[in-house]
C-alpha cells in the first residue's frame, strides 16, 4: 500500500480519543474490527465500552454475550487489565431503547399506556429508521455516562449497520425532524388546533371550519384504517410526540460530537470490488460531512510472510522452474503457491489504491485472512495486532 500506515496505538492511547465509528457493507469484518479495536484499547490502558448495532449480534457471540439481556454494557472477560483499562460490550436493542425513552418522558401511567397500544409494537421493531434513531440515542447515552463520570468507560467504539445504512444514524435527527414536521403527522399530532389561517377568524367559526376540515380528512382515514386503528395512530403519535422531542435535541448534541476533536471514523472493507465501492461511498460522504476519518481497515486481505515479502511474484516463478527441473519438486510447488499470493496480494493494494483517488491521504492498515472465523478475544487481539503493524 502506498498510503500511509495507521499510526493505530496512538490513536488508541491518546485519551483525547473518545469516540470510534467503525463502518462499513456488510461481511467485510466490521464488527470484528470493531472489537478487535476495543480490545486493544483496553489491554493498553483505557476504559472502553463497545455497542454494535448489527443485528447478525456476532460481536456479542465473539464477546460472549450469547445469551439474553445484551441492552446494557457487561464486562467482558479474557482482556487483560494489567495496563488499567477495561472493556464492557452491549448490543444494541431497539426496542429497550426506545421503551426507555418512553419512560423518561412520560408519567408512569401515560407511559404503560402508550406501549400498551396495539401500534406501538409494530413501530418500535419495524418503523423505518428506528434502528438508526436508537443507534444515535444508545450512543449518546454511552458518551454521556463517559463524560460525567458515571460509567466505568471513557472511550465508546461503535460497530454501525452495514452497507450504505451505515451513516444513517448520523441524519436521523433531520429525518425525524422531517416526518415530525410531515403534514400527516401533524395532523394526527392536533387534530383539533385551528390552522394559522384563521387566527383572524372568531374562536367559534374557527372551531367549526376546522372541524370541518380535519373531520373530512379523518373520515377518509377511518375509511381506510377503521376507526379503533385511527385513534392508535393517533394516540401513539400524541404520544410520541413528546418522546422524540427531547431524542431530536439529543441527536443533534451527539451528531455535533461527531465532528469534532476526539472522534473519529474507521471505513472497513474487503479487496473485493462491491465491498471497495461502498468503502469509497463512504469515504466520500465522511469528507463531504466533514467528518474525521481515521484509517481505512483492509480486512481479510492477502498478506505475506514477512521473511518472503521481497520476494517478487515472478523472481518465484523463476526459482520454482529451477527447483522443479532440478527434482526439488516440493519445493518448487511452496514457491509456486507464494508467486501466485504475491500476485493476489499486489492485486489487491492496486485496488485499494484505486479506491483511495483522492482520499490518498487516509491511513491504511490491513488485517491478514485467517483461515476459521474470530470468535473470541484471544482472535480479536491478533487481528488488532495486524492492524497496529500494518
Amino acid at each position: 500500500m502506498t498510503a500511509a500506515a495507521w499510526a493505530l496505538d496512538a490513536l488508541l492511547d491518546d485519551p483525547a480519543t473518545r469516540t470510534l465509528i467503525c463502518c462499513g457493507s456488510g461481511g467485510v469484518g466490521k464488527t470484528t474490527t470493531a472489537a478487535a479495536l476495543a480490545v486493544r484499547a483496553a489491554e493498553r490502558g483505557r476504559r472502553v465500552v463497545v455497542l454494535t448495532v448489527d443485528p447478525s449480534r456476532r460481536l456479542a457471540q465473539a464477546l460472549g454475550l450469547v445469551d439474553g439481556g445484551t441492552a446494557e454494557p457487561r464486562p467482558v472477560a479474557g482482556v487483560s487489565t494489567g495496563a488499567g483499562g477495561s472493556l464492557h460490550a452491549a448490543v444494541l436493542d431497539a426496542r429497550a431503547t426506545l421503551d426507555a425513552l418512553v419512560d423518561d418522558a412520560l408519567p408512569p401511567e401515560r407511559a404503560a399506556q402508550l406501549k400498551r397500544n396495539p401500534v406501538y409494537g409494530s413501530v418500535a421493531g419495524s418503523f423505518s429508521g428506528t434502528q438508526e434513531y436508537m443507534a444515535m440515542e444508545r450512543l449518546g447515552q454511552l458518551r454521556e455516562a463517559a463524560l460525567s463520570g458515571e460509567a466505568p468507560w471513557e472511550l465508546v467504539v461503535v460497530d454501525t449497520p452495514p452497507s450504505r445504512s451505515a451513516l444513517d444514524f448520523i441524519d436521523a435527527p433531520a429525518r425525524l425532524g422531517r416526518f415530525l414536521d410531515g403534514r400527516l403527522v401533524t395532523l394526527l399530532r392536533r387534530p383539533s388546533t385551528p390552522r394559522a389561517g384563521l387566527a383572524a377568524v372568531p374562536a367559534a367559526v374557527a372551531g367549526r371550519v376546522t372541524s370541518s376540515i380535519t373531520g373530512g380528512v379523518a373520515a377518509v382515514m377511518d375509511k381506510v384504517l377503521g376507526g379503533a386503528l385511527l385513534r392508535d395512530v393517533q394516540a401513539l403519535v400524541q404520544g410520541l410526540d413528546v418522546v422524540f422531542g427531547g431524542f431530536q435535541q439529543r441527536a443533534l448534541t451527539t451528531s455535533a460530537a461527531l465532528a469534532a476533536p476526539g472522534s473519529a471514523f474507521v471505513v472497513v472493507t474487503a479487496a473485493e470490488a462491491d465491498a471497495l465501492a461502498e468503502a469509497r461511498f463512504l469515504l466520500e460522504r465522511l469528507a463531504r460531512d466533514r467528518l474525521p476519518t481515521a484509517a481505512l481497515v483492509v480486512n481479510r486481505a492477502t498478506v505475506l510472510a514477512p521473511g518472503a515479502a521481497h520476494l517478487g511474484a515472478e523472481e518465484a516463478g523463476r526459482l520454482a522452474a529451477v527447483l522443479e527441473a532440478a527434482g526439488h519438486d516440493r519445493a518448487a510447488a511452496l514457491l509456486r503457491l507464494h508467486a501466485e499470493l504475491a500476485l493476489t496480494a499486489a492485486a489487491e493494494a492496486a485496488a485499494v489504491q484505486g479506491l483511495l483517488g483522492d482520499h490518498d491521504a487516509a491511513a491504511v492498515a490491513t488485517a491478514a485472512a485467517r483461515p476459521v472465523d474470530v470468535h473470541d478475544v484471544v482472535a480479536l487481539r491478533e487481528v488488532a495486532a495486524d492492524l497496529a503493524r500494518s
